[in-house]
């Protein structure tokens, strides 16, 4: 099974899809991706009513543009019933809450295969995005990630994980969790998703403002956001800045005159400019190019 490149995920907007005035309006906040929820914001008397209208909900919520991902529940039980119901052509990725280890995610797998054959899909339309919550999980993290071709991304479910750790959900806490997944997800490939301190608090822009900015500083790719309020800061912040741009194509220039007269190595402004610093350039410019795809075809 072949799965396309990684998808271009800055925001994923958490909506109810149960909440029908938030899925009406989903596909005008500017989300890249679509986040419908079947867990933790759905009670149980209601999901299988929030299932049975994931089909419908993710047609219209992708009219913006956006790529549609299921957050599914845990125990297996609903996790089955809820892939049986959500696999088809409006939904891109589903992810997997409480992820046990590589058999959960390959089990999983198998159970998406078959459902794409009856919806008629190709074999790894869906996608997922694998979510660390437990401590058993989290020393698994380097086999879930490679545990199928359809992981794109993984994150740390902040409060479950320090839940069943025993532990306050502080940043301090959760700074090394959260940087060894990031370090686990890029050595399998995968987009590190998330922030370094909880998206809860959203009392204060600026303040959140700056958290994404040092989240993105550290590693992470993009994250879930639970405000529309989110969606804009987020998608600027996990975006290379006007200047990260211009320092970058700088670097590439005089890489390039480098390159010419013999030398892999020059100064800008008194810092030592080598291999690892071009490289970190050509990576920014091509985000940067990924990014203006995903708002080219959002647009068209």
């Amino acid at each position: 099974m072949k799965i396309a490149d990684r998808p271009v995920w800055r925001s994923l907007l958490y909506v109810p899809a149960n909440v029908e005035r938030f899925v009406d309006r989903a596909h005008t906040r500017g989300a890249d991706a679509i986040q419908l929820d079947l867990e933790d914001s759905v009670p149980l008397a209601e999901k299988a009513g929030a299932r049975a209208q994931v089909a419908s909900a993710a047609e219209r919520v992708r009219r913006g543009g956006a790529d549609v991902v299921v957050r599914i529940n845990r125990p297996l039980s609903l996790a089955v019933r809820d892939i049986e119901a959500v696999i088809g052509p409006h939904v891109d990725a589903i992810a997997i809450t409480k992820v046990d280890g590589a058999s959960h995610v390959r089990l999983l797998d198998e159970l998406a295969g078959e459902r794409e054959v009856l919806a008629g899909l190709p074999n790894g339309h869906t996608r997922f995005l694998v979510m660390i919550e437990t401590p058993a999980a989290f020393l698994a993290m380097h086999e879930i990630a490679r545990a199928s071709p359809r992981v794109v991304a993984m994150n740390i479910g902040g409060e479950d994980f320090a839940l069943e750790c025993g532990m306050d959900p502080s940043d301090e806490a959760l700074m090394m969790p959260k940087q060894q997944m990031i370090i686990a997800a890029r050595a399998a490939g995968v987009m590190p998703l998330g922030y370094i301190s909880t998206v809860a608090d959203f009392s204060d822009w600026g303040r959140f403002r700056a958290m994404v900015r040092r989240s993105r500083a550290l590693g992470f790719d993009g994250a879930s956001c639970i405000h529309p309020g989110q969606v804009t800061i987020v998608n600027e912040e996990y975006s290379p800045s006007a200047a990260d741009i211009a320092y970058a194509e700088r670097v590439i220039a005089l890489d390039q005159a480098a390159r010419l007269a013999g030398r892999a190595s020059f100064q800008i402004d008194g810092r030592m400019i080598d291999i690892p610093v071009v490289q970190r350039a050509q990576r920014l410019l091509a985000r940067r190019a990924d990014i203006l795809a995903r708002q080219a075809r959002q647009t068209a």
